[in-house]
Parts: C-alpha cells; structure tokens; sequence
C-alpha cells in the first residue's frame, strides 16, 4: 500500500485534492448497503413465490418436484452456515500451521534437531538426556559466543530479507497489520485484491519468516488479516453466498473473530474483539456467526495440537494463588504505564510512518533488513529480547514455584539484575516497536506490546517481592500469610501484557476476556478490570482512538469515524458539503442514445431521476452499472434502437409489476397493489429478459427502466445537520444521500465529500486540529530521522564522490 501525496503540506489545497483522489486504494468504490438490502428482499420475496407456487400447483401430494423445492430451502438456510464452519476450520488449519513453521525457524537460528532437520526443539528434546538439562539430540550451531552471535544475527537478516521480496514482489497487500484495512472493507470499501488468494498465500508465507526473524512485531493482527482472507476466498466459491455484500460482511466480521480466537486461544475473546473494535453496526445473526466460526478455528486449532503441549498459545498458564488488596496501587501503576506506552508509541510510531512515506516507499526491503540486523545485533544480549516474544509471555507468566525460574529469574540473589534486564528490555522493546510497526512486511503489535508491559510488569512484580521480603512484618503487607508464598509476579507480568495491549488498541472487555480465557483465573477479572480502566483513562487523555483509528486517519483511508465530544462540527448545514452541479435524468424523452452517451462521458456511479418540468421534483435513483447491464440486455433482446424512448417511471404509478408466470400473487396470496422501490433490483439474466419482454408486449415503442430504479432513495433537507448525515451513513449505509426541497432536488452527498469537508475543516482549523496534524505528519522525531536521513545521504555521496573521482 502506497498513500499518494506527501505528508509535509498542509493547506487546504493539499487536503482538497488528496480526498478528492482518495487513493490509497486506486479501485476504491463503496458498497451500498440500502441497494444491497433491496436486493436480498427482493430475492427472498422471489424464493418464497417460488415456493408457494410449487405448494398450490402440488396441492398438498408428495412429489418430486416438491421435494427437489424443499431440499433447495433447507440447503440455502443452511449454506450460510456451512460455510462458517469451513471458513472457521481452514483458519484454525492455517493458524496450526503458521505456528508449526514459525517454531521452527525461530529455533533454526541456534540449531537442529540431529535426528530430523524438520523438527523443532520442543519436538526434538522430548527426553533430557544431560546431566546438566541440556538436549544431546539438539546440535547448537557453535559453542562460541561470538560465533552464536553472528549465526543469529545472519538468520534474522536473511528471514527478513526474505520476506521483504517476497511482499514487494508477489503480494504489496501483504505488508502490514490489516486490522485498519479489514475495519474499512467491513464498513462497506472495496478494496479489491487485499482479501485475495494471493495475498493469503504470501502472507502465511512470510508470517513466520518475519517473526522467526526477531523483529518487534507480532503476528495477531496478521492473523485477523489472513482469517479475513480465507473467508474471503472460501465465501467466494459459494455464489449465494459471494452475491450477498450483506453475507460477505457477515463473514469477514466472523473471520476476524476467529483469527483473534486462534492468536490467543480464546474464542470468546475474538467475538467480543469483532464487537468492540471491527464493526460498529453488530447484529445478533453476525455474533452468532462470530461464535460458530471462533468455536470451530479454536476446536480445529486445538485438535491439531502445534505446539504439542495442549496449549493453543505457549503463553497459556493457570494461577492457584489469589491477590491482595494491598496490591491495587501497584495495578494501578502498571495500568498508568499501560496508557502512557499507548499515547507514546501511537504518536511517535506516526511520526515514524510520516518519514517512512516521505524517504523510504522505495526502499522497503532495505528498510526490513536493516531493521532486522539492528534488533538482531542488541537484543542477543539481552535474555528477554533474544528469544521469541510468545515464548518470553510464557516465561514472565509463570509463578516460581511451577517451572518459572528461567535464567534465575526467581532467585532472591539475582533479583536486581533481571530488574536492570526487564528495565532495559522494555525499553528497547518500546523503540523497537516504534520503528518497525507499520514496515513492508506482515506485522502486528499485539504481542510486542504485551511483552512490553510484561516486562514492565514482571519488573514491578519483582520490586514489590523484594519490598515484601526486606519488611515482612509490615503492617502493609498484613493480609500475607507467614510461611506462605503472598506476591506472584508472574500475575503482575499479565496485568502488564493486558495494560500493554489496551494502552494501544484502547479496547478493554475483550482484552480482559482475552486474559481470563488464556489463564482460567477468575480471581484476577477485577484486577484486570481496574488496570484496563486506569490504562484507557489515561490512554485517552492524550487522544482518543487506538493505534488502529490513527492509521485510518494518517492513511486518508475512507473511513468515518464517531465524533468525539470535542470534535463535532458547529452547526453546518448539509449544503454547504453537498454537490450541487449533478448529472440528471429525465423521467421521459430520453432516448437510448442519449442514456449510452451519457454513460460514456459521466463518471458518477449513479444518477437522480427527475421530473422534466423546471421543478426538478426528486422522483428516484438508479445506478450506473444497473442502467448500463440493463439497456445491453435491452439491446440483445429487443434490439432496441438508439431513438427508442426510455422511461423511469411508469405510465400508471398505481400499476404493478408485470409479473412472471407462475408467480402472478403476492407472498399473502393478493395481488401486490403497487410497485415496491427497485423491484427488479437484483433479477437473474433470464428474470431480466423476461422482464423486458413482457413490458415490450405492452408497449414496444417505450423501454421501461423503472422496475430498476429505487423510488424511495434517503433523502434529506438542505439545513440538515452535517453530524446526523455522518450518522446516517454510518448506521444505514448508503452511497448516496440526495437532498431535497419541498419536493426538489438540490443536490447529493457521498461519503467523500464528508470526508473532503473534514480535511478542509482540519486544514483551515482549530488549534486542537493542528495540533493533531503536527503528531501525525510532523514532530521532534520525524525531524530527527530526516536530520539522521541527510546526514547519511550525504556521507554516502561523498565516499561515492571519492571512489569514482567525482564521477557519476
């Protein structure tokens, strides 16, 4: 994905032609959910005339054809949901998988297995043969340090490497989270090819390359990407299914609950996911999808075992012990670093991708490698930085008497050192992220900024033990049991990793779900709650929205957000957004001719239909594709000619449908008194000839295209609030919004021009605004990389200059 336009500039000009193009994605177009909703009534409508008509010509006798028609009404109830369960089973075998693979490079990089080079070393060291718990069936690369070091170093380089090319070369939809993107694609934006076989294919591909290489990036939102793709390309091998934009949508919302339930093991968690952060319009049919979809990913996951242990993550642990109320202040803390982590990494990982577009679109694979030898170089020292990121959750979860002193991180006499190490490593875990969330290579940061707040949080754990330990008898720590184990720190390293993951995705039911189902801890729900609470507090005093919304926003993605408080608009009436030069259609007089040419020069998507006095009275709205597919099948059929008269409304407004045979009564049993609005919408080819012809036996002097024309398009007065045209949009869908008075039509609105108004209004703005745009697109640390940038562009030129003599 590649943003036009260059950050720097910030004029109303600029803003204008930026949403004018709109072109983070070249084929953007939006899904019109009213149209799509008329669509599916309609053929609803049509299957149960069908049916009823096959009732009465039986009456009532058991035959072939009536069973053939009930077999059909069972299949198409169902098919929706078989198709859910094989979308959720094929994400559950893709996350399997993925983890398999990512395991096994990720120990590639210190050695192999002797007894079979594709196993990894969970696989490999089931028995300890070694009086010192080494593994006698895993060869280290090297003994050395130094030799270990380098071997490391050169595998995370060429993982990267690897699967830079690959992203640049086959799949450019491949790079990144895709969490901003699918929010977008599931409020109705076509972004065609993100959801594609091909992107699926090299995205699970590069996946694990890109962890196993070391990078501080994670793999979930990754994984909500690639669920949404197998939905997306299993759905579309069902044409009942693929038709629907309504079903799809239904499926990718599903899809991406099942890849958060697959990342964490919990299924719950991805539906309340898929509520909370994906959608904003969450119906009950589409959260018993979510469900059906989690639960089969999950079970699938689980019978294929990855990780051999019965775990579907490796961070999953159980707590015996329970915590005290003394403990509250130092949650309280840990949900404070939470949201301070949050605003920080959001503000300075944009102004990271405000230099990243303006120096480095070209230089994606460079950047990769680069990124990836720096980490590589400085996190080998460093125990919590050198292994991966799932298993060091794994490692800081633990309490100590159940396995968890890895690297006596338990050990009273090393305490303050794995402070000094936890310290270090969060803090270089944090600039790690920065600079490499949001790079030309599949990466999430929900994992990273888990492991930052469990570091942190392991951190404070430790501190409050020792404090427990110099002062056992304080009147503080009373409710601790003598001779009794009272702090766990591994609990402290999970309200970390939740406050972590909070603080940048500003999302706290599922979170603390998420949680609860990965450790099976009922006690530890309130503390969780009470940290989640303080991280979004505090998260939001410096800004609303998770890093997620900022990405929509710094991408100009078409996208519109729910107000803020502070953010609405001062009484702007929609006139002053709407279009108001429109290219019309006259209900009668216009010939074929006219229409064709008038296809060929208009760019809109759609036109109003007006009446042909000076009063231009709003009588409907037809599509351009539905206009154009319409007048060739006219054409073909009729062989209607170029001075054939085309009308858009019928001659009698109270006459009905011309009705197919075998289908001449209404879902009652009465004739349908009157035309419903677009009643042709969605037609099959063979429907939409024998339409034609029928109305050609009435009158073939006159094409009639008003079956095809939404007579009760929304509209809306010119001194409508701008807000609650937001609103309508964003709640009810449609592409366009006409305006109207008394009857006249004045103008129309889309969603680009909301969006091209806003930018306006932010270019022109208030000081909050600018404000906000400084964080984005400018800044102390984008000034610095551009300083950092020159200065090597330079000292590059000039060994360049002096190896070839001043010669270019």
């Amino acid at each position: 994905m590649r943003p036009d336009g260059e950050p720097t500039v910030q004029t109303s000009d600029t803003f204008e032609d930026e949403y004018d193009k709109l072109r983070n994605y070249e084929d953007f177009t939006t899904i019109d959910w009213i149209k799509d909703s008329i669509i599916e009534h309609n053929r609803r409508l049509r299957e149960v005339q069908k049916n009823q008509s096959v009732l009465r010509n039986e009456r009532g006798k058991l035959t072939s054809r009536l069973l053939v028609t009930q077999a059909k009404k069972i299949l198409h109830a169902t098919e929706g949901w078989v198709v859910i369960a094989l979308v959720g089973a094929c994400i559950g075998a893709n996350a399997a998988l993925i983890s398999i693979l990512t395991e096994w490079l990720a120990n590639l990089k210190s050695g192999v297995c002797k007894e079979g080079w594709w196993l990894n070393r969970a696989s490999c060291c089931t028995q300890i043969s070694d009086e010192h718990g080494a593994c006698a069936d895993w060869h280290q690369w090297s003994p050395e340090f130094s030799a270990s070091w380098i071997i490391y170093v050169c595998f995370s380089i060429l993982f990267a490497y690897v699967a830079a090319h690959l992203v640049k070369t086959f799949a450019r939809y491949a790079a990144g989270s895709g969490i901003s993107e699918i929010k977008c694609i599931i409020a109705g934006f076509v972004m065609r090819g993100y959801l594609g076989a091909t992107t699926l294919a090299i995205k699970s591909l590069t996946l694990p390359l890109t962890i196993a290489s070391g990078l501080s990036v994670g793999k979930e939102g990754p994984s909500v990407h690639l669920a949404c793709c197998v939905g997306n390309v299993i759905a579309r091998l069902f044409s009942h299914v693929s038709r629907s934009h309504i079903q799809m949508s239904e499926i990718i919302t599903a899809s991406s609950a099942a890849g958060v339930a697959v990342a964490f093991g919990s299924p719950i968690g991805g539906v309340l996911f898929s509520i909370e952060e994906m959608t904003s319009n969450f119906n009950i049919r589409t959260m018993w999808r979510s469900f059906v979809c989690a639960l089969v990913a999950t079970m699938t996951l689980a019978a294929v075992n990855p990780y051999r242990t019965g775990k579907l993550v490796l961070f999953q642990v159980t707590y015996d012990r329970s915590w005290s109320w003394f403990e509250i202040p130092f949650f309280i803390i840990i949900g404070i670093f939470g949201g301070l982590y949050g605003a920080f990494v959001i503000k300075f990982n944009i102004q990271v991708a405000a230099f990243r577009r303006k120096y480095l679109s070209e230089h994606g694979v460079m950047e990769v490698v680069a990124l990836a030898g720096v980490t590589a170089l400085l996190g080998y020292f460093n125990l919590f930085l050198r292994i991966d990121m799932t298993e060091s959750l794994a490692i800081l979860f633990r309490e100590c008497e159940g396995g968890g002193d890895y690297e006596n991180l338990c050990q009273t006499w090393a305490q303050w050192r794995m402070v000094n190490l936890l310290l270090l490593a969060t803090i270089f875990r944090v600039a790690f992220i920065i600079v490499s969330y949001g790079s030309k290579i599949p990466c999430g940061i929900f994992i990273p900024s888990m492991a930052v707040g469990a570091t942190f949080g392991r951190m404070v754990g430790i501190m409050v033990k020792a404090m427990y330990r110099a002062n056992p008898t304080s009147a503080y720590f009373s409710q601790c049991a003598a001779d009794t184990p009272c702090i766990t720190p591994g609990t402290y390293a999970l309200l970390g990793a939740a406050a972590g993951l909070g603080g940048v995705m500003r999302i706290t039911i599922s979170v603390v779900v998420i949680m609860f189902e990965v450790t099976g801890a009922l006690t530890y729900v309130l503390p969780l709650m009470i940290t989640l609470l303080v991280t979004k507090s505090v998260g939001d005093y410096f800004g609303s929205g998770g890093i997620a919304d900022r990405m929509i926003k710094f991408n100009r993605f078409p996208y519109l957000h729910e107000k803020e408080e502070d953010e609405v608009h001062d009484n702007v009436p929609i006139s002053l957004v709407m279009k108001k030069e429109l290219v019309v259609l006259q209900s009668r007089g216009m010939t074929a001719r006219t229409i064709e040419n008038l296809l060929d020069e208009a760019t809109v998507q759609g036109f109003p239909i007006v009446s042909n006095d000076e009063d231009r009275t709003l009588l409907g709205y037809i599509e351009r594709q539905e206009l154009r597919y319409v007048l060739e099948k006219a054409q073909r059929t009729r062989g209607v000619q170029p001075e054939t008269e085309c009308q858009f409304v019928p001659n009698n407004p109270e006459s009905a449908l011309p009705q197919r045979r075998g289908s001449n009564m209404s879902v009652s049993g009465y004739p349908p008194p009157v035309v419903t609005a677009g009643a042709a919408m969605g037609f099959e080819e063979g429907e939409v000839v024998e339409l034609i012809e029928s109305s050609a036996r009435h009158d073939s002097s006159v094409l009639h295209l008003w079956p095809w024309v939404n007579q009760t398009p929304i509209t809306v007065q010119p001194q409508m609030d701008l807000e609650i045209v937001e609103k309508l949009f964003r709640t009810m869908g449609p592409r366009v919004i006409l305006v109207e008075q008394y009857g006249s039509l004045q103008g129309l609105v889309t969603v680009k021009d909301v969006l091209r108004f806003n930018a306006m209004s932010e270019a022109q703005g208030s000081e909050r605004l600018e404000d906000d745009v400084s964080i984005w697109e400018s800044g102390a640390l984008t000034a610095a990389l551009e300083d950092i940038w020159l200065g090597v562009q330079s000292v590059w030129n000039d060994i360049i200059a002096r190896i070839t003599g001043g010669r270019r």
